[in-house]
Order: structure tokens, then sequence, then C-alpha cells
């Protein structure tokens, strides 16, 4: 190997000072796991509904066009801002600022609630027009996938607001903050659903 091989596998394995950077995935292994299995099912439903879609092109165009665009926009900006400040709370306990950390939380979850307003008027406006699960695959698939997610946002609220009463009392150490972690990247995962179904459902013909 040469020397600037070595020098270079150095600087990506070492910090300043020196001493080894030990890389490992945030949270714990039984949240990735479960992650990657709810992951697996969103995955499989995304592929029923590009399948569905391929079939039935003007049934999905039509229903499509029954949903409003600037909602599912609106949902999407909700939950990037929430991830975002969940991030930030994460930096917070790492730095020792468990209170920095609540509020950030709890500022996320403010954030969640407003998808959660904009998703719950947007079934009744649907209902309304008299569009359900029985109505066609499009519908049937939108109500399964959006409603499986919804309630995936309410469970991350959940958890969200449990890290943020663990948080007040300074229960996480900026070495010791896995389940802090853990509960960021279940969150994560659930806006990162979310922007597939956005692009999935309003916007890609």
């Amino acid at each position: 190997m040469s020397s600037n091989a070595v020098a270079q596998y150095e600087r990506l394995t070492h910090d300043v000072s020196g001493a080894p950077i030990n890389k490992h995935l945030p949270g714990d292994l039984a949240m990735w796991v479960f992650i990657v299995m709810e992951l697996s099912v969103f995955a499989i439903f995304f592929i029923a509904f590009a399948v569905a879609q391929r079939f039935n092109e003007s049934m999905f165009s039509l229903g499509r066009a029954s949903l409003d665009g600037s909602v599912g926009l609106f949902c999407t900006l909700a939950l990037i801002i929430s991830s975002y400040l969940v991030a930030l709370a994460v930096k917070a306990v790492k730095d020792g600022n468990n209170l920095q950390a609540k509020r950030l939380l709890f500022i996320a979850l403010f954030s969640a609630c407003f998808y959660l307003v904009l998703k719950l008027t947007e079934y009744g406006a649907l209902i309304e027009l008299g569009y359900g699960l029985s109505s066609n695959s499009f519908y049937t698939l939108y109500f399964l996938i959006t409603g499986f997610h919804f309630l995936h946002v309410l469970l991350g609220m959940v958890i969200l607001g449990y890290m943020g009463i663990k948080a007040q009392k300074n229960a996480y150490l900026p070495d010791d903050c896995a389940g802090f972690e853990a509960g960021a990247s279940y969150w994560h995962m659930v806006d990162l659903v979310w922007i597939i179904v956005f692009f999935l459902i309003y916007i890609i013909h």
C-alpha cells in the first residue's frame, strides 16, 4: 500500500487527535431490524401501487386528480421540518443539553400534528365525495398506504413524546443515548416513507 493510501486511510478511520473513530449505526440493532421490516411492508405496497397503475392508467389519473396536491406538499413540509428538529434534538443530547432536546422534540410534535390535521381533513373531503376503500383500486391502495403510514406517524409521535419526557428528567447522556437515537431513527424512517408516498401517489403519473 502506498504512503498516500495509508495517509488517506488514517484520515478516514482516526480523528484529529489520532484516536480511532468508532463508526456504528445510531440507536440499537432491534430498532433497525424493526425499521427494515416496516420498510419491506411499505415496499410491497409501493410495488402493488405501481403495478396496478400500470394496468389502470386512466383510473389512477382520475384518482390522482381528485387529490389536492397542496395538501400532500404541506404534509411533506410538516414532516421534513419535524424530522429536522428531531435531528437537532439528537445533537442537543450529544452536547449534554437534555432540556434543549425536550423543547425541540415538542416543537417537532407540533409540526407532526399539522400533518395529522391535514390528512384527516383530506380523508374527510374524499369521503364526502363518496370515495372509500371499495371505490376502485386507486382509492383502495391510497387509503391502505396513507392509512398505514398515518398509524406509523401516531406511533412515532408517542415515541417522541416519551423521549421528551425522559429528556426533561435528564435521562440521556452524551455517550449513553442509544434509546434516543433509536427513536429518532424511527421518526426519520416515517419521514422518508412519506416522501416516497408523496411522489408516488400525488406526483408521478
